[in-house]
């Protein structure tokens, strides 16, 4: 078989410790650094000293970072996916992990990994650690209506929002031990305002004292997670500020139906701007965020369709940004969606446009125009004589007589 990196070096790397094999035209040489700096960097100038031109790490957790952060700079590093290099079972050592890394590598049988530009990763930092902020806060919000629910105050089964502004000065006087559904009722706000005799029956409960402290905790956890969203948003706006390159392409990504600023930075942090250096097609993009239809078949029969694991922030994203664009009038994508929901289910239907809005900023991104809408009615257009015999069918089972005119 033919070697393509004559020398070159496979790292098996865990939490304290790693194991670097160096092949260097066919001779092996195996050394053990720990994983603090200064042994990372002895390790790089090793590699550097023997030559060495390409590394090969394999992705495990977090732990490969730091490594490929020192390395970066100076080697051409491959981050290789366990599942692409997996060993046989009852052949499994530190050393050999490594060796096998290292032979893989030098015959060019590892398929690297994407990994973004410095720039793009604290992009990403920052909008995934926005994301376990929003989790948290629906977490604490939950919380919240639950110790409500437990002192039978029914806020939330008349408020829409029941953490909205006038939901939470209400919860506020509770915990001051406010008890006057009048009092309370009264600090509605809005629209909330027409639903007063609901909501005085709704408040009228029984906090005990452990509630209300329970509740006085969890709207300052609410504050904190307000106060720290706040911030990582100005972080993100100052990122997308200093590099035009970054707000040029939120603002293409903005012209597709669901995706609004939110999932236009998370797509940026996850993919970059320079996606075509990254993924040859729109097809590897899908595929990659785990958007494309699985293929498990044997024996001429097709076992299973499912999705694969992708990216799981960007596909949830995605989603998110799916049914919102269902609810667009005369798009396409809510033409799509309601054209699949009818045969298969809705969730289902959610991940094909899924599917198609991540193919659609793949073009956008690529060919740096906005999104030219197709219309409601471009299904119907394409398919026009069977629309029209639909149609019919449909009259004729209303027990219509129907003739057909054709306009010249």
């Amino acid at each position: 078989m033919q070697v393509v990196y004559p020398i070159c070096c496979g790292i098996d790397v865990h939490a304290k410790m790693l194991v670097a094999c160096l092949r260097n035209k066919g001779q092996r040489e195996t050394r053990t650094f720990s994983t603090m700096t200064d042994d990372l960097l002895r390790l790089r100038d090793w590699l550097v000293k023997s030559n060495c031109t390409h590394i090969a790490i394999e992705s495990t957790g977090v732990y490969w970072k730091p490594v490929f952060n020192i390395l970066e700079g100076s080697l051409e590093v491959v981050l290789v996916n366990p599942l692409h290099v997996k060993a046989i079972s009852g052949h499994k050592t530190d050393i050999r992990d490594s060796e096998r890394l290292a032979d893989l590598l030098a015959h060019g049988l590892v398929r690297p990994s994407f990994i973004p530009p410095p720039e793009i990763r604290q992009l990403r930092e920052l909008t995934r650690y926005r994301e376990s902020l929003v989790r948290e806060q629906a977490s604490v919000y939950n919380r919240v209506i639950k110790v409500l629910e437990s002192g039978n105050i029914k806020l939330a089964q008349v408020a829409s929002d029941a953490l909205g502004k006038s939901g939470r000065a209400m919860i506020a006087a509770l915990v001051r031990g406010e008890t006057d559904t009048g009092k309370l009722a009264g600090m509605a706000r809005g629209k909330l305002k027409r639903k007063e005799t609901a909501l005085r029956r709704a408040l009228d409960g029984r906090l005990t004292d452990t509630q209300r402290f329970v509740l006085k905790g969890r709207l300052r956890r609410i504050e904190e997670l307000e106060a720290a969203m706040a911030t990582v948003n100005e972080q993100i706006e100052q990122m997308f500020e200093s590099r035009p390159k970054f707000a040029h392409c939120r603002a293409l990504l903005q012209t597709i139906p669901g995706i609004g600023q939110r999932v236009a930075e998370i797509i940026i942090a996850e993919i970059g701007v320079e996606v075509e250096a990254n993924f040859p097609s729109d097809k590897h993009l899908a595929s990659w965020c785990g958007l494309c239809p699985g293929n498990n078949s044997s024996g001429g029969k097709r076992k299973s369709g499912r999705t694969r694991d992708g990216n799981t922030y960007l596909r949830s994203a995605l989603v998110q940004a799916a049914w919102a664009a269902k609810n667009a009038k005369n798009t396409y994508l809510s033409a799509q969606y309601r054209r699949l929901a009818r045969r298969i289910n809705k969730k289902k239907a959610a991940i094909a446009v899924a599917h198609s809005l991540i193919v659609i900023s793949y073009n956008v991104l690529v060919r740096d125009r906005s999104y030219q809408e197709l219309g409601g009615d471009y299904f119907d257009r394409q398919h026009t004589e069977q629309r029209r015999a639909y149609l019919l069918r449909q009259l004729e089972a209303l027990g219509c007589r129907v003739t057909v005119e054709h306009n010249t």
